[in-house]
C-alpha cells in the first residue's frame, strides 16, 4: 500500500505519493476557483489507483477541504519534514507560497524547534511578485531575469502592495531602470523573509521551499541577503505534500483538524 500527502495551497494543489520512504508518484493541479474540484482533478491524474492508497494526510491552508484525507499535519510540520528528508543537512527551511511566508528552524530529525510565519501579507509572499510584474507589465520570468541584471541598487520602502505600486510609479517617472525596479522588488520581499530567518535563528544548511523558489531573482536576493548559499530542491513546492506522505508513514500525524493548531 502507498501513501499520500496533500498540499492545497492558495494557487495549486501538490500530490506526492510514497512507498517506504520514497517518492512513486507526484502530481500538481491548478487550484483555481473551485478547491474541492482541483483536489478531486488531483487525485484523478494520478496513475496510482486510489484503492492502493492506504493513508492520505492533507496539510496546505486548504487542507480542510481534503475529504479523502485520513489526517492532517501542519504546513510548518509538513515543510520541515518534507526539508529534512529531501536533504539532510538542513537546518532552516524558508517556504514561500503565493500568499504566506515562513522560517522555520529544525533539528537534525526534521522537528520544528522555532518557526515564524508572514502573517498573510503579500509584501512577503509570491502574490507581491504577480502584483509587481502587472505594475511593470511583464511576466513573473521576465521580472526574475530582469532582476538578475540590475547594476543598480534601489530600495523599496513599502510593506505594502498597493503602496509599493505607488513607489514603482514614481520610479517609473524617475526613469529608474527596470531591471533595478525588479530587484528592489525581490529585494524588498527578501527582506522581509529575512527578519523571520533571523527571529528564529538560521542555522545553515538554508533550503528554500514553495513556489516562489522557482524565481531565481528572489533565490539570489535572498541567497545574498543571508550571505549564504540556499538550496533549492527539485520540485521544490512538492515538498510540502512530500512531509505530509512522511509524516503518514511515520504515524505523525492528527486525526481531526482540531488537533493540527500551529
Amino acid at each position: 500500500m502507498y501513501t499520500a500527502g496533500i498540499d492545497v495551497g492558495a494557487k495549486t494543489v501538490k500530490i506526492v505519493v510514497t512507498q517506504d520512504g520514497k517518492i512513486v508518484e507526484r502530481q500538481i493541479v491548478s487550484a483555481g476557483q473551485d478547491a474541492q474540484a482541483a483536489i478531486e482533478e488531483a487525485w484523478q491524474s494520478l496513475d496510482t489507483p486510489l484503492a492502493d492508497i492506504g493513508l492520505i494526510v492533507a496539510t496546505g491552508s486548504g487542507r480542510k477541504s481534503t475529504k479523502r484525507a485520513n489526517g492532517y499535519v501542519t504546513e510548518v510540520a509538513a515543510a520541515a519534514k518534507g526539508a529534512q528528508k529531501t536533504e539532510p543537512e538542513v537546518r532552516t527551511v524558508v517556504d514561500v507560497g503565493a500568499e504566506e511566508g515562513r522560517a522555520i528552524r529544525i533539528d537534525e530529525n526534521g522537528k520544528v524547534v522555532d518557526f515564524a510565519i508572514n502573517e498573510k501579507c503579500a509584501a512577503g509572499a509570491g502574490a507581491f511578485t504577480e502584483a509587481m510584474a502587472r505594475a511593470l507589465e511583464v511576466d513573473l520570468p521576465t521580472l526574475a531575469a530582469m532582476s538578475l541584471k540590475s547594476t543598480g541598487n534601489v530600495a523599496m520602502n513599502a510593506q505594502c502592495a498597493v503602496f509599493a505600486e505607488s513607489e514603482l510609479v514614481t520610479l517609473v517617472h524617475s526613469n529608474t531602470p527596470k531591471e533595478d525596479m525588479a530587484k528592489a522588488i525581490h529585494d524588498a520581499i527578501s527582506d522581509r523573509i529575512v527578519s523571520m530567518v533571523r527571529r528564529v535563528g538560521m542555522a545553515e544548511e538554508v533550503m528554500l521551499i514553495g513556489g516562489v523558489a522557482l524565481n531565481n531573482g528572489f533565490v539570489a536576493s535572498l541567497a545574498n541577503d543571508l550571505e549564504t548559499s540556499v538550496i533549492v530542491p527539485q520540485d521544490p513546492q512538492l515538498v510540502s505534500a512530500f512531509g505530509a506522505a512522511i509524516l503518514g508513514e511515520e504515524g505523525n500525524y492528527a486525526e481531526s483538524l482540531s488537533e493540527t493548531m500551529e
